[in-house]
């Protein structure tokens, strides 16, 4: 088993894509954090997977992600990657514009992506193009919102069986 750091992951990524094609490189509690172009992503991920060393081969979790007020990337996709051979996380994210919500798929590079680009389909309404079978998941089929999207008050003002004292107002 190789000592992987989270130098040695942005060099190989940073040598096999130019250090223009990330940026927002980061650490939290010690995992490295890299945001890319949605036109990298899917040859990023195939790189990290082949990698003699890195071997990044279990995506622990994809993740839809709204930050409306990033005009042009108010929609994200976190890809949260594990090399369990080197017991070495990675986060990677990319962003679109919520008019045109479209990310490839990676479920031919990881079969466990299928539910995990439902999901953020379903509460985001990000398209993963090429995707086997991208309908909702988990909401019913004839909604036509997408609830996790930060585009709804969090409490229903007109509601009056609440006593705003007991919520701090």
């Amino acid at each position: 088993m190789e000592n992987v750091s989270n130098q040695q992951i942005i060099d190989a990524l940073q040598g096999q894509f130019g250090e223009e094609a990330m940026y927002g490189i980061a650490e939290s509690h010690g995992i490295l954090q890299v945001t890319t172009e949605v036109e990298h992503i899917v040859p990023m991920l195939h790189f990290l997977y082949q990698h003699p060393v890195l071997k990044f081969q279990f995506l622990t979790d994809l993740g839809g992600i709204h930050f409306p007020e990033a005009k042009g990337q108010e929609l994200g996709v976190i890809y949260h990657l594990h090399s369990l051979e080197n017991n070495v996380r990675l986060w990677i994210k990319i962003y679109v514009p919520i008019e045109k919500p479209e990310v490839p798929t990676v479920t031919g590079l990881f079969a466990t992506a299928n539910w995990m680009e439902r999901e953020a389909f379903d509460f985001y309404g990000i398209i993963f193009e090429g995707h086997p079978n991208l309908i909702r998941i988990l909401n019913v089929e004839d909604m036509d919102y997408h609830p996790m999207r930060k585009e709804y008050p969090l409490e229903d003002a007109t509601r009056h069986d609440k006593i705003d004292e007991l919520f701090g107002r």
